[in-house]
């Protein structure tokens, strides 16, 4: 899904939304990424939104997928193609995005298999990262990335936290260094005040955004 509204600056702030709450109502990082991003348009006059739902379902990396990636490009076949096309289009909306804007509740102390099939097919050599002298480098380096994240009883950043840190390195592996967390944490245990935390902070973010443009 996209939508553009009319800004005030030369280009509107790009932003790539991904979901990957199975849950469509009730789901707190939806509700966190819709007043992230609500404001980010509030700031900017506008932005151009595209979103992209993994947990609608995404293909797994498999035997022909790998085949397919790991073939030249000037040689792949029109089979190959085919089955590298939803990967491509997946790394077309990052490549092409200012801001990503990434919700990820906590399953049983990672990331839905959905969000990890996404970096899976977005984790690409030549196009999002390449292998230098000195080992991979990042191709996707000025982007600004929030996590916004929701856990049951795990604290965010804590010893069973497999998500977070995850998350971090793999965006920092295709050149994304620039992370902000937003976590609405140990929600079966602090009810309403871990979503008031998780809004308190978008706020505050956004009043950290307007000082540093004005």
């Amino acid at each position: 899904m996209k939508t553009t509204t009319e800004t005030t600056v030369s280009r509107p702030l790009k932003v790539l939304r991904v979901d990957s709450s199975g849950r469509r109502q009730g789901s707190v990082t939806r509700e966190l990424a819709d007043l992230l991003t609500a404001q980010l348009a509030e700031e900017t006059g506008g932005v151009e939104l595209v979103v992209r739902d993994v947990a609608r379902g995404l293909p797994f990396v498999d035997e022909e997928w790998i085949g397919a990636n790991f073939t030249d490009p000037a040689e792949r076949s029109e089979r190959q193609r085919q089955v590298l096309a939803l990967s491509d289009s997946l790394v077309a909306e990052l490549m092409q995005a200012d801001v990503l804007v990434i919700g990820a509740p906590m399953y049983n102390f990672g990331i839905p298999a959905a969000l990890k099939a996404w970096i899976d097919m977005v984790a690409r050599a030549r196009l999002t990262f390449r292998y230098g002298e000195n080992g991979p480098v990042g191709l996707l380096g000025g982007k600004r990335a929030y996590l916004v994240m929701a856990t049951g009883g795990t604290a965010v950043g804590g010893g069973n936290d497999f998500a977070s840190s995850y998350l971090r390195h793999a965006l920092a592996f295709m050149g994304i260094i620039n992370v902000e967390i937003i976590s609405a944490e140990r929600l079966t245990v602090r009810g309403e005040d871990a979503r008031a935390a998780a809004v308190a902070e978008i706020v505050r973010l956004g009043r950290t955004r307007q000082r540093m443009a004005a």
